[in-house]
């Protein structure tokens, strides 16, 4: 591990890290997630593409239980996702999340964002916290901005700042929920870069992105959802260049030609 508490490069993927088996999710009638089966390994990348309304969001959300799921099991590093309370939010300061807003708190300097959480709940001394916020924020291309305020940056500044906050806490995984969605198209580079270096660092990722360059270049796997299904689950190689479904075959065909 290295210093920041990421597994040098070059790592083949390890163990079961996060395990869904047979996840079900309703939002009313809506049957959002249908019998997820899904392991992710450590130090690997996997990239969640699909349609809008997939599901791809809510199987995120499901991970560290900011959404509830009625049937099957959610185990991070073989520990059951506890439904509340405490455990829980020990397991929540292991999954490190960067939602499409940023939820930076604005009166709060960018330092002062990325140290609290490691100050007030791995507590961390402040100078410690400090010394590993200051690292983080170089290694995302801010350190320069630490004493600025969340306003005074670009989205694309605020949304690495997120992840350098995310990565304070040390998680054992990362999960990213559309990062680039809310970002202007000259920004979403500056923050796919600073995702592309995590997973070469070997961070385990699960990412959810539309971001097809990003899914080739830095996945490991790609998993295809679609209706609440995972239809397909292979190399980013194999699914863009020989999908298996007719369902992902029409999705590539309509993003990948323009």
């Amino acid at each position: 591990m290295t210093e920041t508490g990421i597994a040098e490069s070059g790592t083949a993927p390890g163990e079961p890290l996060v395990v869904l088996k047979g996840v079900n999710k309703h939002f009313g009638d809506l049957h959002v997630l249908k019998d997820i089966d899904l392991t992710v390994h450590q130090g690997e990348v996997v990239v969640v593409i699909g349609p809008s309304g997939s599901g791809k969001s809510t199987l995120c959300r499901t991970i560290n239980r900011l959404e509830t799921f009625e049937s099957g099991s959610i185990t991070i590093g073989g520990v059951e996702l506890p439904e509340e309370g405490k455990a829980l939010a020990q397991l929540r300061a292991d999954v490190g999340m960067v939602f499409q807003s940023f939820n930076l708190f604005h009166h709060k300097t960018i330092l002062e964002n990325v140290t609290m959480g490691p100050v007030k709940v791995r507590k961390m001394k402040p100078e410690d916290a400090k010394k590993l916020a200051t690292e983080l924020l170089e290694r995302v291309g801010v350190g320069h901005q630490a004493n600025k305020y969340p306003a005074q940056l670009s989205g694309g500044q605020q949304q690495r700042v997120a992840i350098a906050r995310s990565l304070a806490m040390r998680p054992s995984v990362m999960l990213f929920d559309e990062p680039t969605s809310a970002l202007d198209p000259e920004m979403v580079n500056e923050v796919l870069d600073v995702m592309v270096q995590l997973a070469k660092a070997g961070m385990t990722m699960i990412v959810v992105t539309h971001e097809m360059g990003f899914a080739r270049k830095a996945g490991d796997r790609v998993v295809f959802m679609s209706e609440g299904s995972i239809v397909e689950d292979n190399t980013p190689e194999e699914f863009f260049t020989n999908p298996q479904s007719n369902r992902a075959k029409d999705f590539l065909g309509k993003i990948l030609t323009h």
